[in-house]
Order: C-alpha cells, then sequence, then structure tokens
C-alpha cells in the first residue's frame, strides 16, 4: 500500500524513531509498503532551515538522497491537480504547507501518516 508522510514523520525517522506510533512505525518497517516524501515536504523543510527554525548535520540535499536510499522513498512532485484540490478544502487547517499534503493525500488516494490532529478533520485517510 501506498502512505504519504508529513514532514515531520520523515524528520522523526531520521532522528527520532521513539515519536513515531506503534501503528506508524510498523507501517514504515514494512517492506510491502510504499513511502512517499512529497516536494512539499521538502520546500518546508528549506524554508526553515533559512529561517532558522530547521537545523541538520548535513546539506538539505544530502540528507534527503541519504534517506530516500536509507527508506526507500518515493518522490512525489506537486501537480497542478493538487493545486486544483485545494478549492475543495476547508479552511481547518491554516498551515499552507500541511493545506498541500492534505489535497495530495485526498487527490492520490494515499494515507497520510501524521501525528498532526488538525488533519484528521478533513477526509484524507490519517495514519497515527
Amino acid at each position: 500500500m501506498n502512505f504519504l508522510l508529513d514532514t515531520h514523520v520523515f524528520l522523526w525517522l531520521a532522528a527520532y524513531p521513539e515519536k513515531l506510533s506503534n501503528r506508524a512505525e510498523q507501517i514504515v518497517l514494512n517492506a510491502d509498503n510504499s513511502l512517499f516524501l512529497s516536494i512539499v515536504s521538502l520546500w518546508e523543510m528549506q524554508i526553515k532551515i533559512q529561517l532558522g527554525k530547521l537545523e541538520l548535520d548535513i546539506s538539505l540535499v544530502d540528507f534527503w538522497h541519504g534517506q530516500q536510499e536509507k527508506l526507500q522513498l518515493i518522490f512525489l512532485p506537486a501537480k497542478e491537480e493538487h493545486v486544483w484540490a485545494l478549492a475543495n478544502l476547508a479552511l481547518i487547517h491554516k498551515d499552507p504547507f500541511d493545506r498541500l499534503l492534505i489535497a495530495q493525500s485526498l487527490y492520490e488516494n494515499m494515507p497520510i501518516i501524521t501525528a498532526d490532529g488538525t488533519i484528521s478533520k478533513y477526509n484524507a485517510e490519517v495514519i497515527w
């Protein structure tokens, strides 16, 4: 099955795997599952690095490629259809990165692994 990782889950997998719920950990460790990371998450991390809100020991490029290989992550680009899907989302969540991740999750019919309880207020399937 396919799963979309929220940005914080991607970061926790690398640095704080103990923060994952048991269910999230089981899904991530199951080789039959495919894990996706969105361009939205890379964009969010790059901005947070530039704002001083996120620090990595290595460049984001090296971090991404290392985790991509280690976790066999699949890159999910932003599509025009993902942007149009935003029009159907209620303004429950104000974070633009999370809103686009929700739109991608819904459009791609892919559950999102997240600890963000606000995302569960949408019709997206949330795993935690």
